[in-house]
């Protein structure tokens, strides 16, 4: 059982463009395209709250001119 293993393990070792020995998507067209469709969609929402925390999606009210601001 060990040389077996050992062997199993050399073998993934040595032939990495193999990739993950378990796919994270399926292997059927359509539902893989669903599953992909789902993930950018998340990926997209993640971007989005990250920048309604830090304040980023707000509008600017800076004005691209000088104001006095003062009573003349």
């Amino acid at each position: 059982m060990r040389r077996w293993l050992f062997a199993v393990l050399i073998c993934l070792s040595l032939t990495p463009s193999i990739g993950c020995i378990l796919p994270i998507y399926s292997a059927l067209p359509e539902r893989r395209a669903e599953q992909l469709l789902y993930t950018s969609e998340n990926l997209r929402a993640l971007v989005q709250e990250w920048e309604r925390f830090w304040f980023i999606d707000q509008p600017d009210h800076m004005v691209p001119y000088r104001v006095h601001g003062g009573v003349i």
